[in-house]
C-alpha cells in the first residue's frame, strides 16, 4: 500500500533550525498533495504547511516567513525547514501524504510523528 516516514526532529533551542524529511513510498501512481501538521499537548493537531501537485504552497499563519516547506518528486519526499523556531513550536510533527495508489484508488496517509522540542 503506501507507507509515509518522517525522520528529522528533535531538540532545537529558541531561534534555532531543524530539518524534517518525509519519504513516501509504496504503489504510488501520482501524488496529489503532502504536508506537514503538528499537534502540541492539549491541543487539536493543526496544518502547518502543505504542498500540491502543482506546487503551490500554503503555510499556517504561525510559520510564515520562518518555515519552508519543499519537495524533491522523484524521490516522493517532502522537507520542512523549520528556522527561528520558538517554544511554542513544540509538537509532534506528523506527514501526510494525499496520493493515488495503484490498486487502491485515492488515499490519504499519515506517518508515525517526530518530536520537536524548542527550549527557551
Amino acid at each position: 500500500q503506501v507507507q509515509v516516514v518522517e525522520s528529522g526532529g528533535g531538540l532545537a533551542q529558541a531561534g534555532g533550525s531543524l530539518r524534517l524529511s518525509c519519504a513516501a513510498s509504496g504503489r504510488i501512481s501520482r501524488i496529489n498533495a503532502m504536508g506537514w501538521y503538528r499537534q502540541a499537548p492539549g491541543k487539536q493537531r493543526e496544518s502547518v504547511a502543505v504542498i500540491i501537485s502543482g506546487g503551490s504552497t500554503n503555510y499556517a499563519d504561525s510559520v510564515k516567513g520562518r518555515f519552508t516547506i519543499s519537495r524533491d518528486n522523484a524521490e516522493k519526499t517532502v522537507y520542512l525547514q523549520m528556522n527561528s523556531l520558538k517554544p511554542e513550536d513544540t509538537a509532534v510533527y506528523y506527514c501526510n501524504a494525499d496520493v493515488y495508489a495503484t490498486g487502491f484508488g485515492p488515499g490519504s496517509y499519515w506517518g508515525r510523528g517526530t518530536q520537536v522540542t524548542v527550549s527557551s
